[in-house]
């Protein structure tokens, strides 16, 4: 199976009071590159999560997207800063003795200076964390790589139908090459009776630029090599995989080709296939960006 770089996952996990969400999406790139989008309190995991999408994904620009929710009362707790207090009451004394004042100092009001009070998040168990934080993870990407498998299979028969249909551009080209030779024998032949008129015609001469005429308009090579490329390129959607960089490899060889047969031809039927040939190739490789 071969599978798109165009996808999307989502999955949603609640574990007691934690809930996590993952999301993903994808479009097609040269490499692997993965944006991350989630909570501070999460971002000693992105090492972790990188190695995890590694598993699903070879290729493609991927985005990901974490949200993280806790429900749980005792995830803060208070926290009392006695030496902060300390230094608060030290100086207020100091202050009260310098200015003959009565320190009126109480511990509600004492209780409000900055730092007194503190909120503190409760530690929590990263095992723990990680252990929810891959399950959703891991559904997410399970999910994406479906979307992503079945746009693949989509483009997979797309591009075996263009494949068969180049094929037949292939076999006219084959068939019609001899003809063109033919033709251009009788077409000299007639030229040389009527400029000549009674004159004998020097068969060896006719048949030297007949040869010469055939050498520079045949294709059989370029024939041979792009109707391989052709069945390559088929042989490899068959078998999937991660196959992108090498289907767009035999794209170029293939163009490569049919701009060979289209520069040689001195004829408008081959001419038209050929171009017809050039433009599938190119939807071709289109296509063809789009597989991991």
């Amino acid at each position: 199976m071969i599978k798109s770089m165009t996808g999307f996952g989502r999955c949603e996990v609640s574990e007691g009071s934690r809930k996590f969400t993952v999301e993903m999406k994808s479009v097609n790139h040269r490499y692997l590159d993965v944006n991350m989008k989630m909570p501070k309190k999460l971002n000693f995991f992105e090492s972790s999560i990188r190695g995890e999408l590694k598993n699903y994904i070879q290729r493609g620009k991927v985005d990901l997207f974490i949200s993280y929710e806790d429900f749980s009362e005792s995830n803060v707790c208070v926290k009392y800063n006695k030496e902060i207090a300390g230094e608060y009451m030290k100086y207020l004394n100091q202050m009260a003795e310098e200015f003959s004042l009565d320190n009126d100092v109480r511990v509600s009001s004492l209780s409000r200076y900055p730092e007194v009070f503190t909120m503190e998040e409760q530690v929590v168990d990263e095992t723990e964390l990680w252990k929810e934080l891959q399950k959703a993870l891991q559904g997410a990407a399970e999910s994406f790589v479906e979307t992503r498998i079945r746009e693949g299979e989509n483009l997979k028969e797309d591009l075996i139908s263009k494949l068969n249909g180049m094929l037949k551009h292939v076999d006219f080209i084959l068939e019609r090459s001899p003809q063109i030779v033919t033709e251009y024998r009788q077409k000299l032949t007639e030229k040389v009776k009527e400029l000549l008129e009674d004159t004998k015609i020097d068969e060896s001469r006719l048949l030297m630029e007949v040869t010469l005429f055939a050498d520079k308009v045949c294709v059989d090579e370029e024939i041979v090599r792009l109707r391989s490329h052709i069945t390559t390129m088929k042989e490899t959607l068959l078998e999937g995989g991660s196959i992108g960089r090498k289907l767009d490899f035999i794209a170029q060889e293939m163009n490569r080709e049919a701009n060979t047969i289209l520069s040689k031809a001195n004829d408008l039927e081959i001419s038209n296939r050929a171009i017809e040939l050039k433009t599938e190739i190119e939807k071709v490789r289109e296509q063809i960006q789009n597989i991991e």
